[in-house]
């Protein structure tokens, strides 16, 4: 369901005099679609911030409307309506896999095309293997994978036939390396990561750029990691660095900055994630060896 900037609806955003990338020779004026987890993570907020504020046409999708709501009187509230457009808002629900052709129409309605998409999708669970239902895994996978390729999927025809337009996943070292007791998480990335992968090369002769934007752990606003069992295991290093994780206003500028330089993949960590793919690479049985020895550690420390 679409509303007028009347009734407060939001949904895609066209970077007509979008102050951001005026330095960039050549860029008509686009059109772009932001969804995520509004209730859930920042990130999808600080995107449509970072958008707005450059004078971007927003059309921002997510499955609450009163998150929705929440959102555009964020935006609108400290904007310069000499340079910003007002944002429409558009309801979807990504694991309803069957709701997103329709919701597709809607959104190509608002602008008459999409120039760039943002997949902002994160539904996260964390526990042991055995733990996790069959049911849960799929909506991990509907969510997280199955949901951003149906949407990607019923926009890629309008780029196709314009030959022009920018698709975004915002993935997670998750979709690099695994890590214990976030299968399903994990899984749902990879699939993503080799999806966007295989695509990037098909629609290169239409001129359609696939990005993607890796961070490590996308972290909130004020909250830092606390100390617990991890201090006492091999996860103490590896993890404690993670978890700090990246702040969701680097992550929104680091996809301001691939969308405007059509970057194709960006790998958002410090040395130890990095050190650790490399690690995975290119010696993939000492890495398995390291993981397993932190799990095993791990079960020590909870046993005392």
């Amino acid at each position: 369901m679409v509303r007028d900037p009347g009734q407060r609806s939001l949904a895609i955003w066209s970077s007509h005099g979008l102050r951001p990338w005026a330095a960039v020779p050549g860029w008509p004026a686009r059109a772009a679609v932001i969804h995520g987890p509004w209730q859930l993570v920042p990130l999808a907020s600080e995107c449509s911030r970072v958008f707005h504020s450059g004078g971007a046409r927003l059309v921002l999708c997510g499955k609450t409307w009163e998150k929705l709501e929440a959102l555009y009187n964020a935006l609108i509230s400290v904007a310069d309506p000499s340079v910003t457009f007002t944002p429409k808002l558009v309801l979807l629900d990504l694991s309803d896999i069957n709701c997103i052709q329709d919701v597709a129409k809607e959104i190509l309605d608002c602008y008459g095309c999409v120039d760039i998409l943002i997949n902002n999708a994160s539904m996260k669970v964390k526990g042991p293997v055995q733990s996790i239902s069959l049911e849960l895994d799929k909506k991990i996978m509907d969510a997280n994978y199955f949901g951003p390729i149906t949407l990607t999927k019923a926009l890629l025809p309008n780029m196709i036939s314009r030959r022009t337009g920018q698709v975004v996943l915002v993935n997670n070292i998750q979709g690099k390396l695994g890590v214990p007791f976030r299968a399903a998480y994990a899984a749902s990335k990879h699939a993503a990561q080799g999806f966007f992968d295989c695509l990037r090369a098909e629609v290169e002769e239409f001129d359609v750029c696939i990005s993607t934007v890796s961070p490590t752990f996308i972290r909130s606003y004020h909250v830092q990691p606390e100390p617990g069992n991890w201090e006492a295991s091999i996860w103490k290093f590896f993890f404690r660095k993670l978890a700090y994780g990246v702040h969701p206003m680097e992550v929104a500028e680091e996809v301001l900055r691939t969308v405007s330089r059509k970057k194709q993949e960006v790998f958002m960590a410090n040395a130890i994630p990095k050190a650790a793919l490399y690690i995975r690479t290119f010696f993939p049985e000492l890495f398995f060896a390291i993981i397993a020895s932190g799990v095993k550690e791990k079960q020590k420390v909870e046993e005392k």
